[in-house]
């Protein structure tokens, strides 16, 4: 079958609030032609199926069916043009992508692409759970679509597994739903810091050890801190956070991953190291709040409109920033020889482990960057801000810049 070959100034893939953000400022600002695809039937990402209020401005949040169509009204309203149900399934070039779409098939060569692809949560066959195969296991986002969007009651009895604030989300929904939440199970010390209006029983420190039940679920069996195991009647669980990167596009491409992430490695101006090729969003880590995802498509953006210009040419990958333990992770990744800010002047780093009274220390090649106290103690689940002043002090022909934690009685 032949395809019909277009081109474009600019390629968007994928229209969640990176995505969507990105194409508003790039169609604002005089990009040309600026195009986002999104294989959804309607635009907007993860939001679209979060009813709660908390998007949008603090001021004045909003539900995120509410804010994913603010997203959409400012591209279309900027001039981008937003295709649906439209799929990229390869690469042709190194800015040329293969497109399946309602109308048929389509090659679609761009100036530049910006890849925003957002993340997926881990399935139970990802998180490697012993047991039967029964109906009534979930994720967040199978939840949320079976509730929202097909008002379909998923269960009477549910547990919830997870640690990240997503955890309550899916409280949220499934109280909304009429299903009793059971419990909220976490391998982790502490859950989610809960409201008063959405508590639910805690069971820290404890992991699923076996599903049970066959044509539906019949209960989970929990391996306890102290090895003891004990089943809880349920006929539906919930597996939230465990976040992955959704990378195949990227990885098909070519575009290399960070190691700590698995999401495209990118400097400060979320540049990977395809030239031409951006990366904005959750792609780049897992989930991070709408906010913080749309912030990094307008920066993105910002970043595109100069390349275009061509006042700005694709650098050398500089070296590489690394978290040591407990640091899981940080965005973006890679110092380049510019040395532009990063959004919001600001670095992105996750914790494996509470942090109260640390200190971020930056080093390279065994000379101190910087040091930075954190306000508050650092938890698992919410990213931490890392200013990024120290930029100015890294050698772009270093080594790798390495990133890591004390405490405050450890200072030397």
């Amino acid at each position: 079958m032949s395809r019909r070959e277009r081109t474009v100034d600019v390629l968007v893939v994928g229209a969640g609030p990176a995505g969507l953000a990105a194409a508003a400022r790039l169609a604002a600002h005089g990009a040309g032609r600026v195009e986002a695809v999104e294989r959804e039937e309607h635009p907007g990402g993860a939001p679209r199926h979060c009813p709660h209020r908390g998007f949008g401005p603090r001021h004045r949040p909003v539900g995120g069916a509410s804010y994913a169509c603010g997203l959409a009204d400012a591209a279309t309203a900027a001039g981008a043009v937003l295709r649906t149900s439209a799929t990229v399934t390869d690469w042709a070039g190194p800015r040329t992508l293969d497109l399946t779409t309602p109308t048929g098939l389509e090659r679609v060569t761009a100036r530049a692409v910006v890849l925003a692809t957002g993340a997926r949560e881990r399935p139970r066959s990802a998180r490697l759970i012993p047991g039967t195969r029964p109906d009534g296991v979930l994720t967040t986002g199978e939840l949320q679509q079976s509730v929202h969007r097909y008002r379909r009651r998923v269960g009477n009895r549910a547990v919830v597994v997870g640690s990240d604030p997503v955890a309550l989300t899916a409280v949220r929904t499934l109280r909304m739903s009429g299903t009793h939440v059971v419990a909220l199970v976490t391998d982790r010390a502490h859950g989610p810091l809960q409201s008063p209006r959405h508590r639910v029983p805690v069971v820290t420190g404890t992991t699923v050890a076996e599903l049970t039940g066959h044509a539906r679920l019949t209960g989970v069996r929990l391996l306890g801190p102290d090895g003891a195991l004990r089943l809880v009647a349920c006929d539906t669980v919930v597996l939230t956070g465990d976040w992955i990167p959704d990378h195949e596009l990227a990885r098909r491409g070519g575009v290399p991953l960070a190691p700590a992430t698995r999401g495209p490695a990118v400097d400060t101006a979320l540049r990977t190291e395809r030239p031409g090729v951006f990366a904005a969003g959750n792609l780049l880590r897992g989930v991070e709040p709408a906010a913080t995802a749309a912030a990094e498509g307008r920066h993105a953006a910002t970043a595109v409109l100069r390349f275009l210009s061509g006042d700005t040419p694709w650098p050398d990958a500089g070296p590489p920033v690394l978290c040591e333990a407990p640091l899981l992770w940080i965005t973006p990744n890679l110092v380049t020889a510019d040395g532009r800010p990063p959004p919001h002047d600001r670095f992105l780093v996750r914790t494996a482990e509470r942090l109260p009274r640390a200190v971020l220390v930056v080093e390279q090649d065994g000379r101190l960057l910087d040091r930075q106290p954190l306000p508050g103690t650092a938890v698992p689940g919410r990213a931490i801000g890392l200013r990024a002043g120290w930029l100015t002090e890294a050698d772009r022909d270093g080594g790798a810049v390495r990133v890591s934690a004390m405490s405050d009685f450890r200072q030397p």
